[in-house]
């Protein structure tokens, strides 16, 4: 299978040549290898830093990527092996190993509502619709300016108290403490090219675009990448309770293409200005397109790492932090009143110029391969190569 030249072209940022880009490739004949980008190759730095985890943890981890020595692969040739699914050529992998896979939820005041209406339609789409009129009523533009933790946000607590509609989702959403939650298990997230599935049994789903921070055992922001949070609708909005179903199934968290790292022409200032943009393109014709930024976030992304990591937690190896979407998409694609939904076959694409395209095709988590590589797997490979001091 041919790959377009534009779709390879996409996965990397606009300014290629400038940015300094890390991740991880599998290469059948002997492993998972630690890459950096360089030019047209992907240089293979494992003999200096054995994980990802390792790199983003070395203080030298920007000189490291620049002119660590390694094998090489060719650029273009692993990104068509990755986007075309070629089995048993070196591909890309999701960029993070042994980093915890964190996500932060309802950080911006549209997919807030969106988790509101979810709540009280009780997952049911069909009821979707009347309640969000019901909810714009009442709130109006006002929760979109209100400081999370603040004042003004207690009074405005009060008043949909008042009116019946507080939710736990506006309590992290404008309250004092954000939502923090473990997405997935370290070594399950797939990387670009990859499928990503929802349980087949879902009937009210979508992707969640997000930008993810890497953070370093120390707590440190190094880096950022592009991520979906797969999310089942129906599913957490009958309870809370089942986020952890709606959240971490086969291929339900995808990360990549890779990490970018912090330098001298890019730092998390530039990440806190990010547009990020969905495609939606379906096997039935359909396409749904929508913009973010993450200028509109209710929170800082400091913030929210703070919360994930200090005194009260530590990370070891690190983490990944999803920082939250906007993305909730509210018009029908099918019947009238029922909204959003996935089907078999779409494709996925999120991407921002600075991160590039982090593409997926979406299947059922049940036909979705299988997670088989764990934590005890990558230590058996890298001690076998003599990669463990």
């Amino acid at each position: 299978m041919s790959v377009p030249a534009d779709q390879l072209q996409a996965v990397l940022p606009t300014d290629r040549a400038e940015a300094l880009l890390v991740g991880r490739l599998l290469d059948p004949q002997v492993g998972p290898c630690v890459v950096a980008v360089r030019g047209d190759d992907l240089v293979d730095l494992t003999a200096s830093a054995a994980t990802v985890a390792d790199l983003l943890d070395d203080p030298d981890r920007v000189r490291l990527a620049r002119t660590a020595t390694g094998r090489t692969w060719p650029l273009d040739a692993v990104l068509e092996a990755t986007l075309a699914g070629a089995d048993g050529q070196p591909r890309l992998l999701a960029p993070f190993d042994l980093q915890v896979l964190k996500a932060a939820g309802v950080t911006f005041a549209k997919s807030m509502l969106e988790r509101v209406i979810e709540e009280n339609a009780k997952g049911d789409s069909s009821r979707a619709a009347e309640i969000r009129e019901r909810i714009s009523d009442v709130v109006g533009g006002a929760i979109r300016s209100v400081r999370p933790g603040s004042d003004e946000a207690a009074r405005l607590k009060e008043v949909l108290t008042g009116e019946g509609l507080w939710s736990q989702y506006l309590e992290v959403g404008i309250g004092p403490d954000p939502e923090i939650f473990t997405k997935a298990p370290v070594l399950s997230a797939v990387g670009t090219g990859a499928q990503i599935g929802v349980l087949a049994r879902s009937t009210w789903n979508n992707p969640e675009p997000e930008v993810v921070l890497a953070v370093t055992s120390a707590g440190e922001v190094v880096g950022a990448t592009l991520g979906n949070d797969v999310n089942l609708r129906d599913f957490e909005g009958r309870s809370a309770l089942l986020l952890t179903e709606a959240k971490d199934n086969n291929g339900s968290c995808a990360i990549g293409p890779f990490v970018r790292l912090f330098d001298e022409g890019f730092s998390l200032d530039d990440v806190r200005g990010l547009d990020v943009t969905l495609r939606i393109e379906g096997t039935d014709g359909y396409v749904l397109e929508a913009v973010s930024s993450m200028s509109e976030m209710s929170r800082d992304p400091l913030e929210l790492v703070q919360h994930a990591h200090g005194r009260h937690h530590q990370y070891p190896d690190g983490f990944a932090l999803f920082t939250g979407t906007m993305f909730a998409p509210v018009d029908d694609r099918d019947t009238p009143g029922l909204g959003f939904t996935h089907k078999e076959g779409d494709r996925v694409a999120i991407s921002t110029p600075a991160l590039g395209t982090l593409v997926n095709t979406v299947t059922s988590s049940e036909q979705a391969p299988p997670w088989t590589t764990g934590v005890r797997a990558l230590v058996r490979n890298l001690a076998g190569r003599g990669l463990l001091g």
